[in-house]
């Protein structure tokens, strides 16, 4: 039996001391970001991704190791564990197969093969169920007549035996098995309108695909149709597909028993078998939909968090609304609050020219660069206004248009209150809108990631399951980018490797009690900041105030000396760091393992040394593209088709991917309409925040739908 070592060796396709290198890291409390940067000779240079999935993988691989140990355990209680058993547990690949294996031995509800049971018929079934080549059925069950245990005549016993059959065939593991595969194959899933009323599952109302064919967000749609009793959905199949399968499994050709054998075996599959593998196919169609549901989240989820951020510039926050007014933050390069206001340019208001002149006059006070918009309510509107105000400035000024997803949840959450108590809660939103476009990573993660809205049905997903892998997608982005020690919020450093929401905390109390941090080192004085949380943050913090400028890098402490030596030995010292050109150039001079070598690194790790010590405190997203910036306005109606436009990514779906191309509706380019190429999914080709061309298809203005193409128009990634 291959060892757990080896089922993921040969999973992933690394090596066996690689997988164990991994495995002794997490069990010894390691955290993915830190050994995917910091130990990457021991794990042959995964990355996070592929070390998540190791981990994953690895957990269930353990419960699957428990779960066969529990359920060798019970069987041997009852005395009827057999070494074919135990060699049938230990060999099975799945917790399905485990549990087909347990299902005969476990305690069960009263069922009709219990009474039978109960009845002393057992052996009667087991006799006909051995189908000798003769015999007589009616003298056989004669003899199991008992008026006191209720068998009152011959048929009555045969009734019961049949029902013993029924039940030992349909727990049968390798019949389960291989009835599992047929179903797989060959079943289709159906669905069918419950109630004569349109709804949004029209599509389904008369909907028919093969259980293999079948794409998750058919199965995550029809599930909720069904849920609220839009759709009846069945499993179907041709009945004489799985009875073959059951019949060469279990008939005895010839023998006088073959046809009571038969007829037991139909009655195990519709009343017992059809039903339990129905519920089976649909629960299993829901977890892989779930999965690549949340796989799909994630994947959106993390160019989202990585867009480059707007620095530098005094922003202005604009939330929009109707009759309560349209509410101003105004924010420096690092997020401070300089100003607050309310205007009322759109319905039922509309004082155009006093919300002109007060917005005009925040501009030139605060030498404001860039305007946030919040794309919620009157946001049109207030779109309208902004582009009109800005032909009419004699400065400089460009506006976005920035998702307010979540930031309603944020705005009311204990958080914010924390944060900013002395404003109520529309002003909060034009802060956190501002600080979108400055650093979306920094203000995102103060938001639960369900509510940030890139994905699709994530009300329907196991929440628990759902959240985790979104954390660990924020986490893995945190950690990639590096924090600023000294002006993180709690939000940003609880996402730091190995630091918790209470560790946070203290690191800021600390700053605020004892002024900046003036070096890494210093994190250890932080109350219940010990040395292994140490090690794994580290490495990951930044600290532009320090006097050595490593602290200022992702050069892990640990590494210090050999970035050192490294300087030395090219020629170099600490004070060159961040202007060294020809520093590639003379390590491939001396070469790169003698390098690694003499400083007492893997090679990895000297090139990720060499990076750091090229650029300190880079940001891998100021290599992006910057999000585009309008200073027009551009209406619904104005669209034509044919018209080639640019717009940026706001979601992947599987059947498509919403564009938004300033008209404040974001139009969808069907998977049909992404590439030229066949696709599986329009995350082959396109991520959230790319900057796509596209072109128009449709637009049907009453029902606010446009219809675009990407093929054979470029694309420019973000």
């Amino acid at each position: 039996m291959e060892t757990i070592v080896q089922i993921l060796a040969r999973e992933l396709g690394r090596k066996t001391e690689h997988i164990e290198n991994v495995i002794r890291l997490i069990d010894e409390g390691n955290t993915i970001p830190f050994i995917a940067r910091y130990r990457k000779e021991m794990h042959g240079t995964m990355d996070d991704t592929l070390l998540r999935n190791l981990e994953d993988r690895l957990n269930y691989l353990r419960n699957l190791a428990a779960r066969r140990e529990e359920v060798k355990k019970s069987i041997e209680a009852q005395g009827k564990l057999t070494d074919e058993l135990s060699a049938a547990i230990d060999d099975a690949k799945t917790l399905a197969e485990v549990e087909d294996l347990y299902r005969p031995h476990k305690q069960k509800r009263r069922t009709r093969a219990t009474v039978a049971r109960e009845k002393g018929l057992e052996p009667l079934a087991e006799k006909l169920f051995a189908q000798e080549k003769t015999g007589d059925i009616m003298a056989l069950a004669a003899e199991y007549i008992d008026a006191e245990k209720g068998v009152e005549t011959a048929e009555d016993a045969l009734a019961g035996a049949s029902d013993i059959i029924a039940e030992n065939i349909s727990d049968d593991a390798e019949i389960r098995k291989k009835l599992r595969a047929v179903m797989n194959k060959k079943a289709v899933l159906v669905s069918a309108a419950a109630k004569e009323e349109d709804s949004v599952y029209r599509l389904y109302y008369e909907f028919s695909a093969a259980i293999s064919k079948l794409q998750s967000h058919q199965v995550l749609a029809i599930n909720r149709g069904e849920k609220e009793e839009f759709l009846k959905v069945t499993v179907q199949i041709d009945r004489e597909w799985p009875l073959n399968e059951i019949f060469k499994a279990v008939l005895v050709p010839g023998s006088y028993a073959n046809d009571f054998v038969k007829s037991a075996a139909e009655d195990g599959y519709d009343r017992l078998l059809q039903p339990s593998l129905e519920r089976e196919i649909r629960s299993n169609l829901t977890d892989a939909a779930n999965e690549a549901a949340i796989a799909n989240f994630a994947l959106n989820l993390k160019p989202l968090l990585m867009a480059a951020p707007v620095k530098g510039k005094v922003t202005l926050g604009f939330d929009p609304a109707f009759r309560t007014g349209c509410k101003l933050a105004v924010v420096d390069a690092t997020g401070k609050v300089l100003d607050t206001g309310v205007i009322y340019p759109t319905k039922p208001h509309e004082k155009i020219a006093e919300s002109k002149a007060a917005l005009t006059k925040l501009i030139k006070k605060h030498n404001i660069a860039h305007i946030a918009l919040g794309n919620g309510t009157a946001s049109r509107e207030s779109e309208q206004f902004l582009a009109g105000l800005i032909k009419e400035l004699d400065v400089p000024v460009s506006y976005m248009i920035v998702s307010e997803a979540g930031a309603s949840v944020y705005s009311a959450s204990k958080l914010a209150a924390e944060e900013f108590p002395d404003y109520d809660v529309s002003l909060r939103s034009a802060v956190s809108i501002a600080r979108r476009l400055q650093d979306p990573l920094a203000e995102l993660v103060k938001i639960d990631p369900k509510a940030i809205g890139v994905g699709q049905y994530q009300h329907d997903m196991p929440q628990a399951r759902l959240s985790q892998s979104l954390e660990n997608v924020v986490e893995d982005c945190v950690n990639s980018v590096g924090v600023d020690l000294n002006t993180a919020s709690p939000s940003l450093l609880k996402q730091v490797s190995g630091l918790t929401a209470a560790t946070a905390k203290n690191i800021v109390a600390y700053r605020e009690e004892n002024g900046a941090f003036t070096s890494r080192k210093q994190l250890l004085k932080v109350p219940k900041l010990g040395p292994k949380a140490y090690q794994q943050c580290a490495g990951f913090l930044r600290v532009p105030e320090s006097s050595n400028v490593l602290d200022n890098t992702g050069v892990h402490p640990e590494s210090y000396e050999a970035a050192e030596k490294l300087l030395n030995l090219c020629g170099y010292g600490l004070e060159d760091v961040g202007q060294m050109t020809l520093l590639p150039a003379r390590l491939k001079q001396f070469g790169e393992e003698k390098a690694a070598e003499f400083c007492g690194v893997g090679v990895p790790t000297l090139n990720d040394i060499v990076k750091e010590l090229m650029k300190p405190g880079r940001d891998p997203r100021d290599e992006l593209p910057a999000p585009i910036l309008r200073t027009d306005v551009m209406d619904m109606k104005d669209l034509k088709p044919g018209m080639e436009l640019s717009g940026t990514v706001r979601n992947v779906i599987d059947f498509g991917v919403f564009v938004d191309i300033g008209v404040h509706q974001d139009g969808l380019v069907h998977i049909s309409q992404v590439s030229n190429k066949y696709i599986k999914h329009p995350s082959e080709v396109v991520s959230v925040g790319d900057v796509v061309k596209v072109v128009v298809l449709e637009v049907d203005e009453k029902k606010k739908r446009i219809s675009l193409s990407m093929k054979q128009v470029g694309k420019t990634k973000q």
